[in-house]
């Protein structure tokens, strides 16, 4: 490394451990915010030009969207557990390890999400069936399915090495990396589907294609060695202590990505008994409110990286400072898109509704809006498991990354449609609302007592002091 790469370095480590809050995390933050948003965009990309098809390519793209989030979650667990590992140790100065555990967590999770995907190839159609799909969506389905799937390493190999750089505080190559692709999968959607004539398959090529591209630019800075991390075969080391540090962080992930395949899975099959055009309804509603949604999670993952090096170097007013700083942004920000989105629901419903179903409308703008309401209790459940993640405290971040989906969303979906429909016909509409009222319930019951239990812990503590949930022996990123 050079004397400016070094330089550059400390620069950075400075800037995550001494800059005022109000200053590192929107800098941090905001790129974050964007590359999220991007991500959304290339969903909202592909259903927009589908949409153009009618409402069965619709409803196919809806159906994949559990197939997505499935890859995506074994992806997000490698990502996760190694971006929360990384920061705390590169706040600790130990930046051989953490590329070894950058190496090691990107070759595994590449290797492991090619094969899978290449196995699930020759079951799309039973996966295709068990996520929800309609017979008049099926083929459409499946169509889609094959492209998702034969790309899943290029997933993985995305979503680790945008995470990685995240970790460093690299946020603002990360968000070009993404937004690399992005534009690309823009371009290529109308020209697959409508020039070319490949229809639903041609949005899932555009996609397919688009990951690459973001994995080529994202890999520039670690061929250039201009991040922090360094990327290199001599690095990989499959050592107990690295995957168990990965896995008690990214299991969590995990599970909270899987549970919302699950969840989706669940809330298609309820959807399809009230018809297509519900099914359809569902996943607009689920793209557009995802603009936001996708906000506060770049938001809330932002914080993560300066609450992990704070952490990993002893700073913990600065780690107190971090999160109530990123809860008062995000929150107005949260009150300013959520009206913004309530009060444009039906203008934004009714650009992907081509056939003007006025089910699906009605249910769309319903389920949209009452996700709006519930935006500031979503990001502070966001930002607190956010929190947890970055000390490394798996089972905490576990409770909360479970509490939308198995401990209150999934029962809602089965039970709230059927007590409505029962009562009033309004099955349908129980089904819309279920994700905000679980949204509602993580932060009243979870996130709050949670939050105040932690910062009870940190009140006594002085920068330097051991951490609490430490022991004598213990160094930053070992915590127990």
């Amino acid at each position: 490394m050079d004397a400016k790469q070094s330089l550059q370095r400390e620069a950075r480590r400075r800037m995550m451990l001494e800059d005022p809050m109000m200053k590192v995390i929107p800098k941090v933050a905001i790129p974050m915010i964007i590359s999220q948003m991007i991500d959304s965009i290339y969903n909202l990309a592909d259903t927009f030009f589908v949409s153009q098809l009618g409402m069965n390519a619709t409803a196919a793209v809806a159906v994949n969207d559990s197939l997505m989030n499935l890859l995506r979650s074994i992806s997000m667990g490698f990502a996760f557990g190694a971006a929360s590992y990384i920061s705390r140790l590169m706040g600790a100065k130990e930046d051989e390890k953490a590329s070894s555990v950058a190496t090691t967590t990107l070759t595994i999770g590449v290797v492991f999400s090619f094969l899978l995907g290449f196995i699930c190839l020759f079951f799309k159609e039973p996966l295709v069936r068990l996520f929800g799909v309609t017979d008049s969506a099926l083929q459409y389905s499946m169509d889609y399915a094959h492209w998702i799937l034969l790309s899943a390493g290029f997933t993985t190999a995305n979503l680790i090495m945008n995470q990685l750089l995240r970790s460093e505080g690299s946020t603002t190559y990360a968000m070009w990396g993404m937004c690399a692709g992005c534009f690309l999968n823009i371009i290529l959607d109308p020209l697959f589907i409508n020039v070319f004539g490949w229809g639903v398959a041609g949005a899932a090529g555009a996609t397919a294609l688009s990951k690459m591209f973001s994995c080529c630019v994202l890999a520039i800075p670690y061929i250039k060695k201009t991040a922090m991390l360094e990327l290199h075969p001599k690095y990989f080391r499959f050592k107990w202590d690295i995957m168990s540090e990965v896995a008690k962080m990214g299991i969590p992930a995990f599970l909270r990505m899987s549970l919302m395949s699950v969840g989706g899975i669940i809330s298609n099959h309820v959807a399809k008994g009230f018809g297509t055009a519900v099914l359809a309804a569902i996943s607009v509603a689920n793209k557009l409110y995802r603009l936001i949604a996708s906000a506060i999670m770049g938001f809330s993952q932002g914080f993560g990286p300066v609450a992990g090096f704070c952490w990993g170097a002893k700073k913990y007013d600065r780690v107190k400072d971090a999160y109530l700083t990123t809860v008062k942004i995000g929150s107005v920000c949260a009150i300013i898109l959520g009206a913004a989105m309530f009060l444009s629901a039906d203008a934004l419903i009714g650009l992907f509704n081509t056939e003007n179903d006025p089910t699906v409308l009605a249910i769309a703008s319903f389920k949209v809006r009452t996700l709006c309401v519930v935006l500031v209790p979503h990001i502070i459940v966001m930002v607190s498991s956010n929190m947890f993640q970055s000390l490394g405290r798996p089972i905490e971040n576990l409770i909360l990354s479970m509490s939308r989906q198995l401990l209150f969303l999934i029962p809602i979906v089965l039970i709230l449609p059927k007590v409505l429909e029962s009562m009033f016909g309004l099955g349908a509409y129980g089904l819309a609302c279920a994700q905000a009222l679980s949204d509602l319930l993580s932060f009243l019951f979870l996130a709050l007592p949670m939050m105040i239990w932690l910062f009870k812990k940190l009140k006594p503590l002085k920068d330097g002091d051991d951490s609490p949930f430490e022991s004598k022996h213990s160094h930053a990123g070992h915590e127990e």
